[in-house]
């Protein structure tokens, strides 16, 4: 893998951000790692290891970085100890300036066929299939996701289904509980495949593309998702609602069970994001793909599961 190649011949700029942060991007669906850190001359500050470098990257980018890139350790707790799961794992993200996320899926497959082990197939290096998440759901799950944008009629194709749905679900959950039981599963297997375009409902700091999806793309190697796209947010209100909202979801799920409440600053809302598409990739299952490996230890020397002895 000649990634920092890839990227430095094309102009990109190198960074190293940090791996702690006092505030962090609220995202209800990740759980974080608190720590400490303690001075006798001021008060204790409560600090995060980051799930993503985004935070910082998007602040160079703001102040006119350019496209740049990065390769970094991030932390997400409560992952399970599984097959593609361990709570410390490698990243490489990127941003390119000026390029939509359609743009992006050409950058990522010259990236992939360049950058790949020699003993990568097709499942890696091949052309990608691209389909929308409207396209995959009619496919593999039978129905029409834009005559199901209210909660009612996505519970109705749920239960046609045979899933169970909880009272308080919200429709983001229900199409992720479907989506993960009939879509993921059928997902080729080949050549990559990148599923374009998903719902606004779920939310996040991708542009909207209308008044159902987003500007939004996953792509997935052998069934397994890898990385992930946006057309990045530039409006500061929309950013600002996001955070908001968000935050105060993460704050009412996790106030009584004692799970990490972060800290989040506003003044990110205020930054002058420029107009991009960043990339994150998971470099350890991107790894397992290339050396047909069926289990993320096999890549990883020194992961949760083998430290806990679990």
């Amino acid at each position: 893998m000649n990634i920092r190649k890839f990227f430095l011949e094309r102009g990109y700029l190198e960074v190293f951000t940090p791996t702690l942060s006092d505030s962090l991007i609220p995202e209800p669906t990740i759980k974080n790692f608190e720590t400490e850190f303690i001075n006798e001359f001021m008060e204790n500050r409560k600090l995060y290891l980051i799930p993503s470098p985004e935070i910082f990257m998007k602040r160079m980018i703001a102040s006119g970085s350019g496209s740049l890139f990065q390769i970094s350790q991030c932390f997400r707790n409560a992952e399970q100890l599984g097959r593609v799961h361990n709570p410390e794992f490698t990243m490489l993200e990127y941003y390119t300036m000026d390029y939509t996320e359609e743009d992006s899926i050409g950058l990522t497959h010259e990236f992939l066929k360049e950058t790949a082990l020699p003993e990568a197939g097709e499942s890696v290096t091949g052309k990608p299939i691209i389909m929308s998440v409207k396209e995959a759901v009619a496919t593999y799950s039978h129905f029409d996701l834009d005559k199901t944008q209210d909660v009612k009629a996505l519970r109705e194709e749920a239960e046609k289904r045979g899933h169970h749905i909880l009272d308080e679900e919200s429709w983001d959950d229900t199409f992720n509980r479907i989506f993960i039981s009939d879509v993921e599963p059928n997902l080729p297997k080949e050549r990559p495949v990148i599923l374009t375009d998903y719902p606004e409902q779920i939310d996040c700091l991708a542009k909207k593309k209308n008044d159902f999806y987003r500007a939004r793309w996953e792509m997935y190697i052998n069934g397994i998702e890898v990385a992930n796209c946006y057309k990045e947010e530039t409006d500061k209100e929309r950013t600002r609602e996001y955070y908001l909202k968000e935050f105060d979801k993460l704050r009412k799920e996790r106030e009584n069970s004692g799970e990490v409440i972060p800290n989040i600053d506003l003044s990110f809302c205020d930054i002058d994001m420029k107009e991009s598409s960043g990339v994150a990739i998971g470099l350890d299952r991107l790894l397992m793909a290339e050396t047909g490996k069926n289990d993320i230890e096999d890549v990883l020397p020194f992961s949760f599961r083998k430290m806990l002895d679990v």
